[in-house]
């Protein structure tokens, strides 16, 4: 009984060390640029939970259903432009204009799920990088609604105080800690109820499913919904902490940088997604930071310029996890944990098969 309540223990641990972190003055020096009470670190922090979060949700699709989709920041964007066309241009206060983003994140992801679906594997992949492709062009061309190549600003006049400005960053990394929390709930209550079941079924044998009489459509359907809308509150906390966005935040290539973070955390594992979007992300806030220093600049061409790009740095990372740990960091840990505990049961039964050996009776003799 305790063993299946310890992950619950541990994760609610940790959700509390992170809501106090920011009243600590912690340092690690290399990884974090200040200590933790300190608004830089506040924000990276924060941003690394809004990508965790992003890449909880892509999970959700890739890892439980198992659909590749390669349009799936379209919905992180329509959340983060959602809100902000929403301040903007209805001139609505902050909450109704979150809802406005999530119902708006919710219909693009039905309708264009609606459609992808019908197809599967990678024609199911291309559609989905159309789809993005076309949002992406509609975000740079309609710059009267969404600012265009400039990017869109939050209007911080619908904004409470309590979240404006760099001295309540403590605020907003509160409000990412939330959203975290929240996504990670959903996609787990999601992971355990029937229709999780369904979904994983589904990504086994979608024929055998259909046969039993079950309805693999709907089901995969509402998985891409929830994931859809859980990256439009990914992209509604992004919006507020980085007060506007830019069109990247419905580009194909977020959606790959998306999978790298899956993939370097371990697919179909949820605490794998947040170790992969939290530590990607400070790679590459870090590794910019490195590649810009006088250290860098001083080296041999040789080391410099390589050490320069940090998307080179990046992919070589990427490339030496799926060489050397195919299943990502959680699924190279879980498959270590099951070999050794394979290895106690096999002990266990082992020795209990050798006492059952020492105390056998001999059979007594009588002549």
């Amino acid at each position: 009984m305790m063993r299946r309540w310890l992950p619950f223990g541990l994760g609610a641990a940790l959700v509390v060390l992170m809501a106090v972190l920011p009243l600590l003055n912690i340092s690690i020096p290399g990884i974090l640029p200040t200590p933790t009470y300190m608004p830089g670190t506040l924000a990276l922090l924060s941003l690394c939970m809004v990508f965790a979060a992003l890449a909880l949700s892509y999970n959700l699709l890739l890892g439980s259903a198992g659909m590749l989709s390669f349009g799936h920041a379209l919905y992180f964007g329509a959340g983060a432009y959602g809100l902000g066309i929403a301040l903007e241009h209805f001139g609505v206060p902050l909450f109704p204009g979150i809802f406005v983003a999530l119902i708006g994140g919710m219909g693009i992801a039905l309708a264009t799920g609606a459609v992808a679906m019908r197809v599967s594997g990678i024609p199911f992949a291309m559609v989905t990088l159309a789809f993005a492709q076309a949002g992406s062009v509609l975000v740079r061309r309609n710059s009267g609604i969404t600012g265009g190549e400039e990017g869109l600003s939050l209007n911080t006049e619908q904004v409470p105080d309590l979240l404006v400005g760099v001295v309540n960053t403590r605020n907003l990394y509160w409000f990412a800690l939330a959203v975290l929390v929240i996504v990670y709930l959903v996609t787990l209550w999601v992971d355990t109820s029937r229709l999780g079941h369904l979904a994983r079924a589904t990504r086994e044998n979608e024929q055998r499913v259909r046969v039993l009489g079950l309805r693999p459509y709907r089901a995969k359907l509402l998985v891409f919904v929830i994931a859809g809308v859980l990256a439009s509150l990914a992209g509604v906390a992004y919006m507020l902490l980085q007060s506007g966005t830019v069109p990247r935040a419905v580009s194909a290539d977020l959606t790959i940088t998306i999978l790298v973070m899956v993939v370097l955390g371990g697919v179909g594992f949820r605490w794998g997604a947040i170790v992969g979007g939290v530590l990607y992300t400070l790679l590459d806030q870090r590794l910019t930071v490195v590649a810009g220093s006088e250290a860098v600049a001083g080296l041999p061409d040789v080391l410099r310029i390589p050490l320069s790009e940090p998307l080179f740095l990046l992919g070589v990372l990427f490339i030496l996890v799926v060489m050397f740990l195919p299943g990502g960091i959680a699924g190279t840990i879980d498959a270590w944990w099951r070999r050794r505990r394979g290895e106690r049961v096999r002990l266990s039964l082992q020795s209990i098969d050798d006492s059952d050996a020492d105390t056998e009776v001999p059979a007594e003799v009588r002549v």
